[in-house]
């Protein structure tokens, strides 16, 4: 096996409905995946002589990866038996910043590693990606979907058209189970009739949210545990952001803006921030 490259993309919640907890512990969910044009880059290789066992190495990350779990997962579902392998991660998404890095690396190995394994089969990779976590089935192919379930169960939507998206990233992270534990707290889950209502608005639009179903759930959860937040959105509507929202679990803040361009110009009048700003476009947007 020669080595083998592939780009990880981080993911927005475009909006973020929050429902019941199910049996196995997490929320039932409607949500619109977009992956944008900040990636992590993955690359597997063979791990070399003398290697007893597959190696997963990922600077700036500590503890167990999600990706050296899912090397794991997809040798025991498969039952490939290849020589170990050594899995380099690039960062560039922020680490517990609520943008699905982690998820995203996952995905991209369980891509990699069905490549070397010459096993060609998304359906099996998904249901591998959902044992892992809500975040992974969508991230095992990168595209725009309508997720429900608890981010399991996929609809591809079409590409979008071009926009632009302020990153403002936070030196503090967040914990997903925390944010999630505090919003039950606060009595902020939806009902199911009131979850099945949202569903229906989201499915009709396809995609292109009207700004009344820009919403995010969570975000009165991730503020109260971080406040900073307000100031990360109060920066993002002060810099032309038609809309601004934490995105997923936080504390990351994402603004949306009409176009790229729109999108460099904020990143560039709030470039005393600290982390710097990021302006990218959606990952697979017609031009």
């Amino acid at each position: 096996m020669t080595g083998l490259h592939d780009s990880a993309p981080a993911k927005l919640n475009l909006c973020l409905y929050v429902g019941p907890t199910r049996a196995d512990g997490r929320h039932e969910l409607v949500t619109i995946f977009q992956p944008i044009g900040l990636a992590d880059e993955v690359e597997l290789e063979p791990a070399g002589l003398g290697s007893a066992m597959d190696r997963v190495i990922c600077p700036g990350v500590e503890g167990e990866n999600l990706a050296t779990l899912a090397l794991a997962r997809f040798r025991a579902r498969t039952g490939w038996n290849g020589s170990p392998v050594r899995l380099r991660i690039e960062k560039r998404i922020p680490i517990a910043a609520g943008m699905a890095g982690g998820s995203a690396d996952a995905g991209a190995a369980l891509r990699l590693v069905a490549r070397a394994a010459g096993i060609d089969d998304d359906a099996l990779l998904r249901e591998i990606g959902a044992e892992l976590g809500a975040d992974v089935a969508a991230q095992v192919r990168p595209r725009r979907y309508l997720a429900t379930g608890a981010g399991e169960r996929l609809t591809p939507l079409p590409p979008p058209a071009p926009y632009g998206v302020l990153v403002l990233p936070s030196r503090v992270e967040l914990s997903t189970a925390e944010v999630y534990r505090e919003a039950d707290r606060q009595g902020l889950p939806r009902d199911a009739a009131g979850l099945a209502a949202k569903l229906r608005e989201v499915s009709t639009a396809a995609g292109d949210l009207p700004g009344e179903l820009v919403v995010n759930d969570l975000e009165p959860a991730a503020r109260a545990l971080c406040p900073e937040i307000d100031v990360a959105l109060a920066a993002a509507r002060g810099a032309g952001a038609h809309h601004a929202l934490v995105c997923g679990s936080g504390p990351t803040v994402i603004g949306l803006f009409a176009d790229l361009q729109g999108a460099r110009g904020a990143a560039a009048r709030l470039s005393d921030r600290d982390p710097r700003p990021i302006a990218v476009a959606p990952w697979g947007a017609t031009l």
